[in-house]
């Protein structure tokens, strides 16, 4: 059920209704029930693969919670005793409870591609085997809901909080339908209280959530499935295109990227503050980072965070990563020696959420060039900063923030060449035919108007940018938009309501050839 359709919006409305209007002990049946009855119509049967990942983290839940329970009722001289003794029995239940649930990720998502790269080597070893392919449908949201779910053992196994005993209750945090599609990927701590907790009807809330959802269909249906379809027509089929065109799509996919992930996570938000509930934060601005790190703690912030909590810091504080870099600080002199075992758990990370985005060497490769570039930034910082000292440049200055800001944009321009490609090499000879065959005049003599977009589509993308870019300027300078509009009339808050719903109906559900797409992070 994608969140463009009517069928979503009616579920939407009739979900707020039903939730207002029971009894304040049972709300949060009605979310479940929304829940699942977003699922199975999107999903199918594959709503079961929800309640494997319920089922298997709620027992490993209850299971370490027992252990945690004995451990907190001991006499105090018998605690430090007690968690030696069960350590192993509690790292036993995170781990068979991983590989549960990891593993189905594995054969669903990633078995193919590991299949069609062994395939040579069966060849060799016996001739005539085929490996058999998957052909199981990959669940909606899978990513999403196992990580969220996956987080929740750790945070219990990590005594952080208490386990869910209610089954029903747990399974609505695994499932929770407005951050099925894209996340965000929830704390329990964070996520669970508010929606379990009764909640009166609060107009304010609807006015806010209402104000979020029309924002993000628009930056959704206006501008990012338009500038999908100049998108498709290049990137689709590059070789038929010169080098700027390529490049021109190129600049079409980032737009339609940033209108697509920010747009739908605001939906996202906006749906859940409709029951007053506040999602975690997950897009915060990236186009004014200032470096590529920067920028992936501005861009799907709850992934970032989810791997730098439950997999960098146990990896990089664990033995053998200390052992490294007592080894390589001993026998490589300088900064490499000191920043080894941590690049190396950067380069393990940025692999991760490059597969993480789906199984293609394309994707690999996105990882190699993030961890690669964070890790030459940190070995070279030492001779940036005698650079800069040299060229008497400030930290405060302008002209270094906004140098700062179009290097940084200009790296994750040249990553978008690697994850839009329908391959690795592909991509590559994008590149190639982007610095070496431009033909520039393509941008000048019409060659952009045949690529299924007409003047005025061109001109409605440039104003429908203009106007995103200068609400994220303005929250990343002043702050909050809706603190401002609180102090204006109710007519202007009405207005900041009524003009987005009147835009989107006149240029993009009503526009003639409107194609609703899926949003581009449902595939992961």
């Amino acid at each position: 059920m994608s969140f463009t359709t009517l069928p979503f919006l009616v579920l939407v409305v009739l979900s707020v209704a039903i939730y207002y209007l029971l009894p304040h002990r049972v709300q949060w049946a009605a979310l479940l029930g929304a829940s699942m009855i977003f699922y199975w119509v999107g999903g199918g049967k594959t709503v079961l693969y929800v309640f494997y990942t319920a089922v298997t983290v709620y027992a490993a839940g209850r299971l370490l919670g027992h252990y945690n329970d004995l451990r907190r009722a001991a006499p105090k001289e018998e605690k430090k005793a007690l968690s030696a003794k069960y350590k192993p029995y509690r790292q036993a239940v995170v781990l068979v409870t991983c590989l549960a649930n990891f593993v189905l990720l594995y054969l669903l998502k990633y078995w193919n591609f590991t299949a069609d790269l062994l395939q040579p080597l069966a060849d060799v070893l016996s001739p005539g085997t085929t490996l058999p392919l998957s052909e199981l449908i990959l669940p909606l949201g899978i990513s999403f809901f196992m990580f969220q779910s996956i987080g929740y053992v750790i945070d219990v196994y990590r005594d952080k909080y208490p386990p869910e005993k209610n089954f029903a209750k747990l399974l609505l945090f695994v499932s929770f339908f407005p951050q099925m599609v894209q996340g965000p990927i929830s704390r329990f701590d964070q996520l669970a209280p508010q929606l379990l907790a009764p909640r009166k009807l609060d107009f304010t809330n609807l006015k806010y959530g209402i104000q979020l959802v029309m924002w993000g269909y628009f930056k959704k249906m206006v501008i990012a499935d338009r500038a999908a379809v100049l998108v498709n027509t290049v990137l689709n089929d590059p070789w038929s295109h010169s080098g700027s065109i390529i490049a021109v799509g190129v600049l079409f996919y980032c737009i339609q990227l940033y209108g697509d992930f920010s747009g739908g996570i605001d939906i996202t938000r906006g749906v859940a503050q409709l029951f007053g509930i506040d999602l975690a934060e997950n897009f915060r601005r990236p186009l004014f980072s200032t470096s590529l790190t920067d920028f992936w703690r501005r861009w799907h912030i709850t992934l970032g965070a989810w791997m730098r909590d439950y997999l960098f810091y146990p990896l990089s504080l664990s033995k053998p990563f200390g052992k490294l870099g007592k080894f390589t600080r001993k026998h490589i002199k300088g900064k490499l020696g000191k920043i080894i075992p941590t690049s190396l758990a950067t380069f393990i990370i940025y692999f991760v959420i490059g597969i993480w985005h789906g199984a293609n060497w394309r994707y690999v490769a996105f990882g190699f060039w993030n961890g690669t570039i964070i890790t030459l930034s940190l070995l070279l910082a030492p001779q940036f900063l005698r650079w800069k000292q040299a060229l008497h440049i400030k930290d405060q200055s302008k002209g270094w923030h906004l140098f700062q800001l179009v290097r940084t944009n200009l790296l994750v321009f040249l990553g978008r060449y690697i994850t839009r490609a329908p391959r690795f090499l592909t991509a590559v000879w994008m590149m190639k035919e982007t610095l070496l065959h431009p033909n520039l005049p393509d941008l000048y003599n019409g060659t952009l108007l045949t690529l299924g977009l007409g003047k005025g589509d061109f001109l409605l993308l440039f104003c429908g940018v203009a106007v995103m870019l200068t609400a994220e300027w303005f929250q990343e300078t002043r702050g909050h938009i809706r603190p401002a509009l609180e102090q204006r009339s109710p007519f202007v808050q009405w207005l900041a309501i009524l003009v987005p719903l009147a835009v989107l109906f006149c240029f993009g559900v009503l526009r003639a050839d409107y194609i609703s797409s899926d949003f581009i992070y449902k595939q992961f």
